[in-house]
């Protein structure tokens, strides 16, 4: 309850400011969706993935289970000796359906929004980094790894924790999600500001 509250100190006076601006949430400027219409929808989405499937949005083991399709054409018998696999046999799940459906979903906001552009790095990349698609690769999954590896050790996710687990105010979920943020900020400051 205290991270809520110091969240709610630091978030308040920004959500003041943004009104002050006139921000509306049904006519959000640019061609991206509504941030705040956005997040109301994932809220809906939450309450009925609770309701009609009584599960919790979560994304962080569909690495596990492409991982697992994989070793089960590449070592069949290693990856059936794999405790985590032994309790979680790779298979075509719910949660395997909503990765590929959000990876639509992305698309459709983005193709829905205009902002689908013929480029293959950020302006902010190339002009901190150069044009290399090879470092950018390189950079990417890197980071995905590094990801994937916090999501397990942690227990979820940013969709895991960041969404479902503050959503049922779980006091490790907050936590997680100002770790990740710290994180995320300190990271983002050593590649653009600091290196």
């Amino acid at each position: 309850m205290k991270a809520i509250f110091t969240i709610s100190l630091i978030t308040l006076p920004s959500l003041s400011q943004a009104a002050d601006l006139g921000a509306n949430a049904l006519d959000y400027g640019g061609g991206a969706w509504s941030p705040f219409v956005v997040g109301a929808g994932i809220g809906i989405l939450s309450w009925l993935t609770f309701a009609l499937a009584g599960k919790a949005i979560g994304a962080s083991s569909f690495y596990a289970t492409v991982a697992g399709f994989i070793g089960m054409v590449v070592a069949p018998g290693h990856t059936r000796s794999l405790k985590y696999y032994q309790d979680n046999p790779p298979r075509l799940d719910w949660g395997f359906a909503f990765v590929i459906a959000t990876v639509l979903g992305g698309f459709l906001a983005a193709w829905s929004g205009g902002e689908i552009k013929d480029e293959w790095l950020h302006p902010m990349w190339t002009d901190r980094f150069g044009d290399s698609l090879l470092l950018r690769a390189a950079i990417g999954m890197a980071g995905g790894l590094l990801m994937a590896f916090g999501a397990r050790l942690a227990g979820g996710c940013t969709s895991g924790h960041g969404i479902s687990g503050t959503l049922q105010l779980s006091a490790g979920s907050w936590l997680t999600v100002i770790a990740m943020f710290i994180g995320g900020i300190a990271t983002a400051m050593l590649l653009y500001l600091w290196l």
